[in-house]
């Protein structure tokens, strides 16, 4: 990606057009996650997610050496912000990341200030509803405080206590609530995780359990299979 304007505001092309395929690079060094991130991007992902593990085991340099290796390919930095919202921001996108990511929950000031951030810089954030009692309110007070994505999503821990909650579960009413673009996160099948452009989440995700192995957080298969899985899923999303 070409380095942004300073002042400028977030250009919308990477939001625009057709459905984005994401990969969630949920491991915890980079021995394992730059692999992947090349299967991936042979495959045909789209974006690459610095995913929470990967920044807790490698920090800002997960995103420096994604960012150097793929220069024109837009980078999350799953950060889950919950305060420190212009701090947290400003350091990933100078280390190069494209979007951050500030949960719901967090303080109206904090997301304000990520979402300042995104525009001193010319970059994005995504509001997480991770945990909102009423995630159709948050989704909405996201798109008043200048959010650039919702992700509905259901976490680990979540789904592991409370058997059978889907992130799809919101999605239809949180599609009819805001014009943001979406993102569904939590547990889905290959099957489900395809099917959310139809849905109203054109941006995609694929990650664990998926192709990591979701308790281990080491690919879950060799680099074959993986290519194979994952050029089938980008296939699936991008032809409907």
């Amino acid at each position: 990606m070409s380095p942004p304007v300073p002042g400028a505001p977030p250009s919308r092309r990477l939001l625009d057009g057709g459905p984005k395929v994401q990969i969630s690079l949920d491991l915890t060094t980079l021995d394992d996650a730059l692999p992947t991130a090349e299967i991936a991007v042979r495959a045909g992902v789209d974006w690459l997610e610095a995913g929470t593990p990967l920044l807790l085991g490698e920090g800002l340099h997960a995103v420096r050496a994604l960012r150097e290796r793929y220069p024109d390919h837009p980078i999350v930095a799953d950060l889950k912000t919950m305060d420190a919202g212009y701090l947290e921001a400003e350091m990933v996108f100078r280390a190069g990341a494209t979007f951050v990511v500030v949960m719901g929950r967090a303080h109206e000031h904090t997301i304000r200030e990520a979402v300042r951030a995104a525009c001193a810089y010319g970059r994005y954030t995504m509001g997480d509803v991770m945990l909102c009692p009423d995630k159709v309110e948050a989704a909405q007070q996201l798109e008043r405080w200048g959010v650039d994505v919702v992700i509905v999503h259901i976490g680990l821990d979540e789904r592991h206590a409370e058997k059978g909650k889907s992130p799809l579960d919101d999605l239809r009413e949180i599609r009819r609530a805001v014009k943001l673009p979406l993102q569904a996160v939590g547990g889905l099948s290959i099957e489900q995780a395809a099917a959310c452009p139809s849905l109203g989440a054109p941006l995609v995700v694929i990650g664990a359990p998926l192709v990591v192995a979701e308790h281990e957080l080491k690919p879950s298969a060799d680099g074959n299979q993986l290519y194979e899985t994952i050029r089938a899923f980008v296939h699936r999303v991008k032809e409907g």
